[in-house]
């Protein structure tokens, strides 16, 4: 396949799989670039990597917030209060894009798709519930990807789950909701257990101090999605307020070196969200054997997505004892997810 048909082949998977019933001016502007040539050569520019369909629509989305002028913005409900209808949106797309080429060209070549999706936090809040109930130890975070790091400060934020229960910091100014699909029940501690240390591990660090990283994040955004910057905004007023380290630099290679100065009286988790889908195949494998390596000295637990699959995995070392399960399917932006518990990873010869 040519690199076109590649990028055409993936804008048609973003639309069909991320946007329907999420974002229409995306679904709709996906199916349209994938047939476009002139669009998908400037796509080629984005780098190695990084989910090409976010990286473009984040592009073009910031330029729009940061006052470029267009009939673009007309179809941005994140710009104007009565947008346009998004099946008229495609000439004016590509119009935007040819106008400000070199602008997004640069943008695609430097910059990262790092979302601070607030929301996970509902489902990763009963997997930091069910470590502390298997350890009884405060948890020190430690976060691969954290951009700018409103996920390890998951216990500041207040949760429900479709009953009028709160779960959480129940003072807290960001509460949030998600719903519980399935059977199973996921164990939720009224309170949200002790956290000894936060540190975050990004390639490039997001400080919210400055105004064009956080514009960044912010563009990165479905426009539909006002809830979620509103969650984003809430969120950040915390970075201040919480001690929170972030480090730039290879979380694998940092991550040995981070454990060992981290106290026995705490267990260590580490946890990525929506990351590992821009790692290469030889650093997923990386990643889970430096957590195994670290796992033959300390109680180390790993929660994750899309290394194997878009499950929410939970891989444990307690005295030396390996255990793996697949425990949740979760939505992308932590709208719902359903809790499968433990269940049981079976290895390359079919055991269990």
């Amino acid at each position: 396949m040519t690199n076109n048909e590649v990028l055409s082949n993936t804008f048609l998977i973003f639309a069909e799989k991320e946007c329907k019933g999420s974002s229409a001016l995306y679904e709709f502007l996906s199916i349209q670039i994938s047939k476009d040539d002139e669009l998908l050569v400037i796509c080629s520019n984005a780098a190695a990597g990084q989910p090409v369909p976010n990286l473009l629509f984040g592009a073009v989305h910031y330029l729009l917030l940061k006052g470029k002028e267009h009939p673009l913005k007309e179809f941005y409900p994140s710009i104007v209060d009565n947008p346009r209808s998004s099946k008229d949106s495609f000439k004016f797309f590509k119009d935007f894009c040819i106008t400000y080429r070199n602008d997004i060209v640069q943008i695609l070549k430097t910059r990262l798709v790092q979302t601070n999706e607030v929301r996970r936090c509902s489902y990763l809040y009963p997997v930091f519930c069910t470590v502390y109930e298997k350890t009884k130890k405060p948890l020190a975070l430690i976060e691969i990807g954290t951009s700018a790091g409103l996920q390890l400060l998951w216990d500041q934020y207040s949760y429900s789950y479709g009953t009028n229960e709160i779960y959480g910091n129940r003072d807290s100014r960001l509460h949030l909701t998600s719903e519980i699909k399935g059977d199973n029940a996921p164990i939720l501690h009224l309170t949200p257990p002790q956290v000894s240390t936060r540190i975050g591990i990004d390639l490039n660090t997001i400080n919210l101090q400055n105004e064009d990283d956080k514009l960044w994040l912010t563009s990165l955004i479905w426009p539909e999605h006002k809830e979620r910057i509103s969650m984003f905004e809430e969120a950040a007023s915390y970075v201040s307020e919480v001690p929170l380290k972030l480090m730039e630099g290879d979380g694998v290679t940092l991550l040995p070196n981070i454990i060992n100065n981290i106290s026995i009286d705490s267990v260590i988790c580490i946890f990525h969200t929506h990351v590992a889908n821009q790692m290469s195949l030889e650093i997923k494998k990386q990643l889970l054997q430096t957590v195994e390596e670290i796992g033959r000295n300390r109680d180390v637990f790993h929660i994750y997505n899309n290394i194997q699959d878009r499950y929410l995995h939970l891989d444990f070392y307690v005295n030396g004892v390996e255990n793996k399960y697949t425990i949740a399917e979760t939505d992308g932006h932590g709208r719902w997810f359903e809790w499968k518990g433990f269940i049981m990873e079976e290895d390359n010869d079919g055991n269990k």
